[in-house]
């Protein structure tokens, strides 16, 4: 599954990418705002990421510069419960240029595509700049926030949770006649 935004394409991740993604994602400003990804991020993890299978109904996304071919970091669809979560990363050169609004808002896009009722998000307590992202989005906080784990600060951490509301944008279908 591919996808394309106004700057950014979205699509899998191959193994020869375990470069650019070990690029990306090794820093760890970047990756103590993950729930899954440990500290040190190394060659290793980087190549199990790239060789990830695609989930059909969660897929996940490498974000690449449309221009450039550059990659920007990684967007996609998680398990939360049953239902979908929104999860991304970007790496540390592309903060704060909107590209996190653009490749979450293309995921869910898809979602939308793959009959997804609801889409999950949640942001630890220190990331105040996902929640941003997330309110752009039309995300609505739950009022929750729940200690989840981070896997590369080796601790629960609080976080805020957030949902979006899909089926109340879905266009009704029409009868046939």
């Amino acid at each position: 599954m591919f996808h394309r935004t106004a700057r950014l394409f979205l699509r899998p991740a191959w193994p020869e990418d375990w470069e650019a993604v070990l690029g990306g994602i090794a820093d760890e400003g970047v990756v103590r705002n993950l729930a899954r990804a440990p500290w040190p991020y190394g060659p290793e993890e980087a190549r199990a990421f790239a060789a990830m299978p695609q989930n059909p109904c969660r897929p996940h996304f490498l974000v690449v510069h449309a221009d450039s071919g550059q990659v920007v970091g990684s967007a996609g669809l998680g398990d939360h419960h049953g239902e979908a979560e929104l999860g991304y990363w970007l790496a540390r050169p592309f903060w704060g240029r909107g590209f996190a609004t653009e490749a979450a808002a293309g995921v869910i896009e898809i979602a939308r595509l793959l009959g997804h009722q609801r889409v999950h998000a949640g942001h630890f307590v220190d990331n105040p700049a996902s929640g941003r992202v997330l309110r752009k989005l039309g995300f609505v906080p739950t009022g929750l926030t729940r200690p989840r784990m981070s896997c590369a600060r080796g601790c629960e951490v609080p976080a805020h949770e957030y949902i979006l509301n899909l089926e109340a944008e879905a266009v009704p279908h029409m009868r046939a006649a």
